[in-house]
């Protein structure tokens, strides 16, 4: 996971990131003002930074273009404005920054760009080969074990996260309210493996709203401990 600068005058702004990006997996740092800013950039090296363009002391594009000149633009950065132009996002390309995002700032278009920028500058890491079994393929992007020739997708003993992927075998002479439980038991299981626990990820794919899916997992007894990244996120 990153470490993850958010630059903005505004609390709620703050606040409301940090809640979303920290559910995520990412350490967040905190800055107010274009001063808090450097302070943070002289004491870490962040991975990524969001800036918001209009502040009170030094507007974002001017910082953007500060750390430029002095050569410490060495991390991505988004920027964020609720009144920026078409103008506005073509100045802060051109002096470094990797995205703009409009506020109010959608979930979907918050974690799309952040995914995004961090991969550009993640290393990029080889695609391990499934074992050499008959009708196995090598493992699709992001880890997903391939189809074998009858287009049936293969059992997974690929890690994801810290969990263990396995194939499930369901018993169907039983009542249907229990297997149907025990299906979505394996069903959520599996998600929130793939997402490494984070429930925000976790809704956001299965389409449930988080307090529903909490309380979904709950019904089912759902071990979500073992899901937990080591920060509690």
């Amino acid at each position: 996971m990153a470490t993850i600068l958010v630059v903005d005058d505004e609390l709620g702004i703050r606040a409301l990131l940090s809640e979303i990006l920290s559910d995520e997996g990412h350490t967040i740092e905190l800055a107010e003002n274009a001063t808090q800013a450097r302070a943070v950039r002289e004491r870490m090296r962040p991975d990524l930074v969001l800036l918001d363009i209009w502040m009170p002391d030094v507007d974002g594009v001017t910082l953007l273009k500060e750390w430029g000149g002095a050569g410490l633009l060495t991390m991505p950065v988004i920027m964020m404005s609720g009144h920026g132009t078409i103008d506005t996002a073509v100045e802060a390309t051109k002096f470094g920054a990797i995205a703009f995002l409009e506020k109010p700032i959608t979930l979907q278009k918050l974690l799309r760009a952040v995914e995004q920028a961090l991969i550009k500058t993640a290393p990029p890491r080889p695609t391990p080969a499934l074992p050499g079994l008959p009708g196995y393929a090598r493992a699709e992007p992001g880890g997903l074990p391939a189809a074998n020739s009858h287009g049936m997708a293969l059992s997974s003993h690929l890690p994801i996260g810290n969990v263990l992927a396995s194939e499930q075998s369901f018993e169907l002479d039983r009542p249907l309210r229990e297997a149907r439980d025990a299906f979505e038991k394996s069903y959520f299981e599996f998600h929130l493996a793939k997402e490494n626990g984070s429930m925000t990820r976790v809704a956001e794919k299965t389409g449930l709203e988080r307090t529903h899916l909490y309380r979904k997992l709950k019904q089912l007894g759902v071990d979500l401990s073992r899901n937990k990244r080591g920060n509690g996120g």
